[in-house]
């Protein structure tokens, strides 16, 4: 079964943030023979004075595939590493859903998240009518908006960016845009415009490609690489321009 894993409010000023837990969490999933991760995304959420958050309020959402007989394991699992490895003070929120059973009510939860101000009432109310599982784990528990919110917008498949896809991470030089989607987690290479880049088409990917979800997809955004062929012909976006995702 594929199943949407969302976590929030997992860190402080000090800790690791909340995309390395994620990243963490995926891992060892893996590692407990729980699941196995098709990638982690990010997802940036509404930034306002009346919403505490510790840096940035981006919430994280893991899609991973799972033994439907094993939910009530895996939901454990990510309770007890939230309740361990979460910071103090934080205000962890933990949800999980069947990625086929989020209502489009909660991919609108997420979505208004990005720009309006949500309570954790609202998020409770509407998790528990739509059957997703969500619950907060340590403080005051207000990590459960952002957790529904991550869920929402990756099944929403037009929001964010991946922290984790396989074989992204290692990635340096130059590849074609054939062998990034035939060895990694990149569905498709387009250039800003949203064309699909030919197979053989050449491109830098230093440093630290992140690829943004597009159309439910892992897209990595070029542009033309002006300093020369030897280079590639393309280069992927600059981490700026990749923040409006």
């Amino acid at each position: 079964m594929r199943c949407l894993i969302g976590i929030d409010d997992t860190d402080n000023l000090e800790s690791r943030g909340t995309g390395f837990r994620a990243r963490q969490l995926g891992v060892r999933l893996a590692e407990a023979g729980l699941g196995r991760a098709r990638g982690i995304t990010r997802h940036q959420l509404f930034v306002h004075s009346s919403i505490p958050y510790t840096s940035h309020n981006s919430s994280a959402c893991l899609d991973v595939d799972i033994d439907k007989a094993r939910l009530g394991e895996v939901r454990d699992f990510c309770r007890a590493y939230l309740a361990q490895e979460s910071a103090e003070g934080s205000d962890a929120g933990l949800c999980l859903a069947a990625f086929d059973a989020v209502a489009d009510e909660l991919v609108a939860f997420g979505r208004s998240a990005k720009d309006t101000i949500r309570t954790q009432a609202e998020a409770r109310d509407l998790a528990a009518s739509h059957g997703a599982h969500l619950e907060g784990v340590t403080g005051d528990q207000g990590g459960v908006i952002g957790a529904l919110s991550a869920v929402g917008l990756r099944r929403g498949g037009h929001d964010g960016r991946f922290i984790w896809l396989e074989g992204v991470r290692e990635l340096t030089g130059t590849m074609t845009a054939g062998a990034l989607i035939a060895t990694t987690g990149i569905d498709s290479v387009e250039s800003t415009d949203g064309q699909p880049l030919p197979a053989d088409a050449v491109v830098l990917v230093d440093p630290w490609p992140r690829p943004v979800l597009l159309h439910g997809k892992a897209v990595l955004l070029t542009e033309k690489n002006e300093d020369g062929h030897e280079n590639g012909n393309w280069k992927i976006l600059c981490k700026e321009a990749i923040r409006r995702y």
